[in-house]
């Protein structure tokens, strides 16, 4: 199985113009695994570049199981920093 990065990914990809919006703070890779899910088709492996709250949303979908984040990174003025392969997704959601 190949890794992650080396294969074609569905959403954004690593030049989409949503990289580069003033509002994008986040960048995910993550596999879709509920097939009802907003996101894709089962198995669907995305990359999406995300505003704060749309990113809690996805922790949201991830705690409750309808994704699987892989990979995530903050971005900041269109630069992706802290990218961290395999770490796991461990930022609570929290309520506003």
């Amino acid at each position: 199985m190949k890794d992650i990065s080396a294969r074609e990914l569905k959403g954004h990809n690593i030049l989409a113009v949503e990289r580069f919006k003033d509002s994008t703070r986040w960048m995910i890779e993550f596999v879709v695994l509920h097939p009802c899910s907003a996101y894709g088709s089962r198995g669907d492996e995305m990359r999406l570049f995300l505003a704060e709250d749309s990113y809690q949303n996805a922790l949201q979908d991830h705690q409750r199981r309808k994704i699987k984040i892989k990979r995530y990174a903050r971005v900041v003025e269109g630069h992706i920093l802290d990218f961290k392969p395999g770490k796991k997704c461990t930022r609570k959601y929290r309520e506003s």
